[in-house]
């Protein structure tokens, strides 16, 4: 399936990307504070990149994330049989002109059940091109289950473009599920996606939800 988006007019999406940080930073200090509603407890681990550098880190009990050693990127190690647990690895561009390459693979173990959200905020106020290229490869043993929440967003008032380039390549074992949720918020310029899912065993499944925001020349094209 190849499927180039045409334009489309929508309402005017406001987010603070600058500020996603310290937010996300902020939730858990939360959550490590007593006297929390019980619904606010929900393990997660996080991993938050800013220009290329971790800006932080934390893991879970039965959810471990560590740097590569080959390459820029993240393995994220997911026990098996975990259950209800999140992980979230959100990336944000502030520098103009900046272009990043990060490989991040899941390892997802037998019989977990987990919930998985990234995404790229790019804030291009210069006259350079900004570009994030993200490849995330997930291995799904049998009888996981993954949901995987992807967004991306740009803003700023400068010349230069907001790039976003993602790569998302799927390996099912037996019995294994991915329900993948991937949107294009708004204000960005050019994006190629690929997106590969390999049923390795039998009863695996996938189901996949795109979608895709253009607005004037901006250019989106989507290879499954």
């Amino acid at each position: 399936l190849r499927l180039a988006a045409g334009n489309h007019h929508a309402m005017r999406v406001k987010i603070a990307v600058k500020h996603r940080v310290e937010a996300v930073r902020h939730a858990q200090k939360a959550f490590a504070e007593p006297g929390l509603p019980q619904a606010d407890l929900r393990p997660r681990a996080v991993n938050i990149r800013s220009d290329g550098q971790k800006a932080y880190r934390h893991n879970t009990d039965n959810i471990e994330i560590v740097s590569k050693t080959d390459k820029d990127g993240i393995d994220i190690k997911i026990k098996p049989y975990t259950k209800h647990e999140d992980v979230h690895i959100p990336v944000v561009l502030t520098k103009s002109g900046f272009h990043d390459m990060v490989y991040n693979d899941f390892f997802v173990g037998e019989g977990s059940e987990v919930t998985i959200v990234a995404g790229c905020g790019i804030h291009n106020c210069g006259d350079c091109d900004s570009q994030h290229d993200g490849i995330h490869t997930f291995y799904v043993e049998k009888n996981a289950k993954v949901t995987y929440i992807e967004k991306h967003y740009g803003e700023g008032e400068g010349t230069g473009k907001r790039i976003l380039n993602p790569q998302t390549i799927v390996y099912l074992a037996e019995g294994a599920q991915i329900t993948m949720l991937t949107s294009q918020i708004a204000g960005v310029d050019d994006t190629k996606r690929y997106t590969k899912v390999v049923a390795e065993g039998a009863n695996s499944e996938v189901m996949i939800t795109e979608k895709l925001l253009t607005h004037a020349d901006q250019h989106a094209v989507s290879e499954m």
